[in-house]
């Protein structure tokens, strides 16, 4: 099973960018569909994006309206969110997710979760 650890998170104006990454650890990333989730203080775990094993497929939350974008390396192990046009309402946790049996994931078709990365949007 892999681990995961995201990086990148931080404080952003409203309209700036940040560029997610979650780094796996083990030789079967490649086996994992990856994707990205947020909770915001007092609010549910939401899906932002996934994307397939081999990046062939991707899905996103309908609020992400064409601002974020996820990507992936197999050969870093690493899978990225870049967040454009952020809003003081994308504050939230991110947390990274892998899972082998689904692409779309939902919160519990998840097998592994990261610890999550803190993104703070000011308006």
């Amino acid at each position: 099973q892999v681990q995961l650890v995201e990086s990148g998170g931080g404080l952003v104006q409203a309209g700036g960018s940040l560029r997610l990454s979650c780094a796996a650890s083990g030789r079967t990333f490649s086996r994992y569909a990856m994707g990205w989730f947020r909770q915001a203080p007092g609010k549910g775990r939401e899906f932002v994006a996934a994307i397939s094993w081999s990046g062939g497929i991707t899905y996103y939350g309908d609020f992400v309206k064409g601002r974020f974008t996820i990507s992936r390396d197999n050969a870093k192990n690493t899978v990225y969110l870049q967040m454009n046009s952020l809003k003081p309402e994308d504050t939230a946790v991110y947390y990274c997710a892998a899972s082998r049996e689904y692409t779309r994931m939902g919160v519990s078709q998840v097998e592994v979760w990261g610890q999550g990365t803190l993104v703070t949007v000011s308006s």
